[in-house]
């Protein structure tokens, strides 16, 4: 397959950014606003603020080209999901740049967790998968319809519709990805409402499908800091799905919305993952992985193990060790090698995270390490932080801080450390440490999360991701994913 041409240029727009809506960039009507880099605090681009008129607009673009999308053979929407993953991967440098600039991500992260993930998402729902099973004949009772006889059976999943993806800050590349590409290759139009903080790279998402051929009206992007710019997405009479990733705050007001007119909802809420460190674990291993909710986007991660629940047998050396870890951690300018961690995504969320670490010292919490800003003259940075001897009644154990702060809460038995682990208004991934990896599994299923890691938080991107509870609603991820996106017929005949 020929390489498809990219965009031009690549990266940061020169001018004001312009939405996309039925497959012509339009002028917003409420002008432009700024996107500001949380490491520099300088301006990266302007981004375009939609009135309601273009976000219905871009909604019923959407619905118009549903019909002729959704007829399409999956072989051909397969072939411009692909393309488009070689105009990503083409563009991999300014893309990272932009990403880093809009995001505040280290260079790396940018580059392989939000830029390179994002063309592998395009790239793996490029792989056409069987749109039907076949269900065994079974014989069927007698009815008012006739004879008992066998009746043969197909499922065959259908495109939902119009899907309205609403996208989180803290990766616009790997989250909307997540969202478009299995939409897309099921057959649905989708219109995407990336968040305010860093929507530019979205664009650039919807320049390099434009490039790979993706037809008028098929991918819609709409952005600005207004609510009613997302209240409308998620209303529009013509739309029928709504995807969100963000806040269960957020998340519960789409989902009454959705309720009122029995649109589809896939709803990735917040969590206050719990990771329980039996007195059997790997000290060192359960560090490390704990230890990445400092550095993997600042903390800004909802399936960060943020909630440390450790046996008292390893209780002191688990938080020696991550305060060490957290000590030899560079904070600073992202775009530098040696940066592992890296600012805020804005000015108003470094207050709030830094609010949640006092509170945490007035509930009695002790700050091993951190709750200082950094000595840097610019960026909307917070040291990492390390709160210990804490209670899991403490707000700082109980709700989302999305920051790079974790609480360390000692258990007895394991019976105490599950409970625990249980006591959350949240599920959605949590994590075990144990030298004995079948009670770790044993363990594991008594958790009400939508995933567990065992001595790991690294993430299997085939295995269904989502949470129970307040922390979401469906699953997505893989082929979980093309359900997610697609209704279920059944078809059935005399055998």
């Amino acid at each position: 397959m020929s390489r498809v041409p990219g965009p031009p240029g690549g990266g940061r727009p020169t001018a004001g950014q312009r939405l996309f809506i039925g497959g012509e960039w339009v002028e917003p009507d409420g002008g432009h606003y700024e996107v500001t880099d949380p490491a520099t605090e300088e301006r990266v681009g302007w981004a375009p603020e939609a009135s309601t008129e273009q976000v219905l607009a871009a909604c019923a673009a959407a619905r118009e080209a549903f019909g002729p999308w959704s007829r399409t053979a999956p072989e051909e929407r397969a072939a411009v999901l692909a393309r488009a993953a070689d105009v990503i991967r083409g563009h991999l440098v300014p893309y990272t740049e932009l990403a880093r600039a809009e995001t505040g991500a280290t260079t790396g992260t940018a580059r392989a967790m939000q830029v390179g993930v994002g063309a592998a998402r395009f790239r793996r729902y490029a792989r056409v998968e069987p749109a039907e099973w076949a269900i065994p004949p079974q014989i069927n009772e007698a009815g008012p319809m006739g004879k008992a006889g066998v009746i043969g059976a197909l499922a065959v999943r259908q495109p939902v519709g119009v899907v309205t993806c609403v996208t989180s800050y803290n990766n616009p590349w790997a989250n909307p990805a997540g969202k478009v590409a299995p939409a897309l290759a099921m057959g649905n139009t989708v219109v995407v409402k990336p968040a305010p903080q860093d929507p530019l790279s979205v664009y650039r998402m919807a320049e390099a499908l434009e490039a790979a051929g993706v037809p008028r009206g098929v991918v819609n992007v709409v952005s600005g800091r207004a609510v009613e710019v997302g209240e409308t997405a998620v209303s529009s009479p013509d739309v029928d799905m709504v995807s969100f990733t963000g806040s269960t705050a957020v998340g519960q007001r789409i989902a009454e919305e959705c309720g009122r007119s029995m649109k589809r909802q896939l709803m990735e809420l917040g969590g206050k993952g719990a990771a329980v460190v039996l007195d059997d674990a790997d000290v060192r291993s359960a560090v490390a992985g704990i230890g990445t909710t400092f550095s993997f986007y600042s903390g800004q991660i909802c399936t960060a193990p943020t909630r440390v629940l450790a046996q008292r047998g390893v209780y002191d050396r688990l938080v020696e060790g991550l305060a060490a870890f957290a000590g030899r951690l560079k904070v600073g300018d992202p775009s530098e090698p040696d940066t592992v961690v890296g600012p805020l995504i804005s000015a108003a969320h470094r207050d709030r995270v830094e609010s949640y670490v006092e509170l945490g010292r007035k509930e009695g919490a002790v700050i091993v390490t951190g709750g200082e800003r950094p000595p840097l003259e610019r960026g909307f940075y917070v040291a990492p932080t390390l709160l210990a001897d804490c209670t899991n009644d403490m707000r700082v154990a109980r709700e989302e801080i999305f920051g790079p702060v974790v609480a360390v809460i000692p258990f007895d038995d394991e019976e105490e450390g599950v409970a625990l682990a249980n006591d959350s208004d949240y599920g959605l991934i949590d994590y075990v440490w144990s030298a004995d990896v079948a009670r770790a599994f044993r363990i594991a299923r008594r958790l009400r999360a939508g995933g567990v890691g065992v001595n790991t938080v690294a993430r299997n991107m085939e295995a269904p991701f989502g949470g129970f509870k307040r922390s979401g609603v469906g699953r997505d991820v893989g082929s979980y994913a093309l359900h997610a996106y697609s209704e279920v017929q059944a078809i059935v005949w005399p055998g």
